[in-house]
């Protein structure tokens, strides 16, 4: 039966790869005008089909339907891979014109680095995401020049394919695998075999709907099936390049291989697999709050803000928040720790639909049985009093459930910034994300310090008052892992995605967001009219201003525009 089961396995890939191979040849044909019409009938479909794509990932997570959390999946789903088809379609456009996708960006300066501007990228973003901003931050010594003469990257001669991609989709937020297909398309000209995540594995119908344009072409095959699909893929001789989301165990396990052979391979650098290999591998990810003279009001959003960056999707994101770190010294630490217990202990209850996710929350209660059980049944942890010197478990080891640690330091100013630097850099695992919490009094305040502080995170995504998940959600900013990691030593990943406008060599994307939300960010001189974001998890109208702002990304009319605005100011 499982020689029966292995053959069967081996003629769905052994036809999936033929199938690309051929279509290949089809794809190196195809000019850019062709592969921006496609890009063009993806949006459109994804339009018709959002409905479909969201009630099939409320399906996979247990939600009820009729919950604003529902607006998570628009978001992080339809809406995100429309406005990246978008951005796409918008560098391809450039390249046939002749001019790059950089042509017309706004270029800066931080750190020694050249920065561009990735949000706002044009008066939409300006409208929609009022008082947000991102930067992607190129790599030491590459110039204005170099990068626009590199932007567009495989796209800039497109007869020139690289053979099959194997992507191996994530298990968690919808649109990864999706958005890693069109980044292995776009940017490095390959044709792709998606294998989906059995998490996600009824996504398959919608997904086949929305990729119809390239399955036609042949330019795609999407698979299904368990570790031994995905195994049989990557090593298959057909496929030149390896994509991956997931864990660094799940990359080494495909690298090296398992058990002490594995580890011999890895001691003599001799891996398992015989092709080049990318990854997304998420990690611990830190929360820095910089003491100052927070209102009421401060205290209670930042809390919910805080609260959604660890419990959005259920806590099963690579970039959610794993510990916050405080300062000992700041006068308001109670509160604020008051403040944020409530804001994870008052979240709206959901399933724990990822596999082992109430096993993996036991091991922290075993691991630091004084933490505290918050939430619908106890299903959330607070763990407070983690000492980075001590605490491997928490600081070193992604938990993937909702389990939040708080880390207090010694120190205030330009001292609690510099420790806290150092602790998020040297005692957590992964590179992925850093978010940074602070009042613009402190900001000011720290002056130079604060800049230095930035420049000194070694994350790929560096949040200001915003959740790294924002980098997410701006299809021309960079996502992946602060570059320098090896297959022997992986942390978060190897590469980017995301990335629209196919910018070579880029170090890190920064994000900046306001502190408060409009209102008050206007009475308080922030000059940003955002209101509470649709992504926060006490968002009451989440659902509905998501679906909106897909039927925007999918189809943009100035006359969607009053609706959005509507809902948003109710949430």
């Amino acid at each position: 039966m499982q020689t029966d089961q292995a053959a069967a396995a081996d003629s769905v890939i052994d036809t999936a790869l033929a199938d690309l191979t051929e279509g290949e040849r089809r794809w190196s044909r195809l000019p850019l005008s062709g592969r921006r019409a496609l890009l063009e009938r993806m949006r459109a479909l994804t339009g018709r089909y959002a409905q479909e794509w969201v009630d099939a990932a409320v399906r996979v997570k247990g939600l009820d339907p009729a919950s604003p959390l529902v607006g998570e999946e628009w978001l992080s789903g339809p809406y995100v891979f429309a406005t990246n088809l978008t951005a796409v379609s918008r560098t391809l456009e450039s390249l046939e014109r002749g001019v790059g996708p950089l042509a017309n960006a706004r270029f800066g300066t931080a750190g020694g680095r050249v920065t561009v501007q990735a949000l706002p990228a044009d008066l939409h973003d300006r409208l929609l995401l009022s008082g947000f901003r991102a930067e992607v931050w190129l790599q030491r010594g590459v110039s204005t020049a170099t990068a626009q003469a590199s932007a567009g990257l495989a796209q800039r001669d497109p007869t020139r394919t690289h053979g099959i991609g194997a992507v191996l989709g994530a298990g968690n937020i919808t649109s990864i695998a999706p958005l890693d297909t069109i980044y292995e398309l776009f940017a490095h000209n390959r044709v792709v075999a998606l294998k989906l995540n059995p998490v996600t594995d009824p996504m398959l119908p919608v997904f086949e709907k929305i990729f119809a344009p390239l399955i036609e072409l042949g330019a795609v095959r999407i698979l299904t099936g368990g570790a031994d699909i995905g195994g049989r893929l990557v090593t298959h001789e057909r496929v030149a390049h390896v994509h991956m989301t997931g864990s660094a165990v799940t990359h080494d396990a495909i690298v090296w291989g398992t058990g002490p052979a594995a580890a011999e391979r890895k001691t003599a650098g001799t891996p398992l697999l015989d092709k080049p290999i990318s990854s997304e591998l998420g990690g611990v990810s830190p929360t820095i709050v910089l003491p100052g003279e927070w209102s009421a009001a401060d205290l209670e959003f930042q809390a919910e803000h805080i609260a959604t960056q660890r419990l959005h999707n259920g806590g099963y994101n690579c970039v959610a928040t794993q510990a916050v770190i405080v300062s000992a010294d700041w006068a308001q630490k109670d509160e604020f720790l008051a403040a944020l217990a409530a804001a994870v202990e008052r979240a709206p209850a959901r399933p724990a639909y990822y596999p082992g996710s109430d096993d993996r929350v036991d091991s922290a209660h075993s691991a630091y049985p004084d933490a505290r059980r918050l939430g619908p049944g106890g299903g959330r942890l607070l763990v407070t009093g983690l000492d980075p010197e001590s605490d491997e478990a928490l600081l070193c080891a992604e938990y993937f459930a909702p389990v939040l640690g708080v880390v207090e330091l010694p120190g205030s100013g330009p001292e609690f910034a510099r420790t806290a630097v150092d602790t998020a850099n040297e005692k957590f695992t992964g590179t992925l994300g850093v978010n940074i919490v602070a009042h613009p009094g402190t900001v000011a305040t720290l002056g130079d310090h604060f800049d230095t502080m930035i420049e000194q995170l070694r994350y790929g995504t560096v949040a200001v008052n915003a959740w790294t998940a924002v980098g997410y959600l701006t299809p021309t900013a960079s996502w992946g892992a602060y570059p320098g990691h090896t297959l022997d030593d992986v942390s978060s990943g190897i590469g980017v995605v995301h990335n629209a406008w196919l910018i070579d060599r880029i170090e890190r994307t920064v994000v900046r967001g306001p502190f408060r939300p409009a209102p008050r960010s206007v009475l308080n001189r922030e000059w940003a009219l955002t209101p509470k974001p649709p992504w926060f998890v006490t968002n009451r109208t989440a659902a509905q201003t998501g679906r909106l702002l897909t039927a925007f990304a999918t189809d943009p009319r100035w006359s969607r525009l009053p609706a959005i605005f509507a809902s948003a100011l109710r949430g």
